[in-house]
């Protein structure tokens, strides 16, 4: 069975995202590093799973609208 991601890391994927788009790309090491760079999460852990849904909503967004983010891009469609 799959694990669960909890309501903090996804809420915060998704401000991130929204925050910093140029930024996130579709790789997990350089968003892992954006997100030293632009905030502040308490353990290591709870930081790799932001940026590892971080990275799955990039990949998301690539093929389409993702509910939940609002970006100009995905207006513009």
């Amino acid at each position: 069975m799959g694990r669960v991601r909890t309501k903090t890391v996804k809420k915060s994927s998704r401000q991130v995202i929204e925050k910093y788009y140029p930024k996130m790309t579709l790789d997990f090491h350089t968003n892992k590093k954006v997100l030293v760079e632009v905030s502040i999460i308490p353990s290591k852990r709870l930081r790799n799973k932001i940026a590892g849904f971080s990275t799955h909503l990039m990949r998301r967004i690539q093929k389409g609208p993702v509910r939940g983010i609002s970006l100009k891009l995905q207006e513009e469609e």
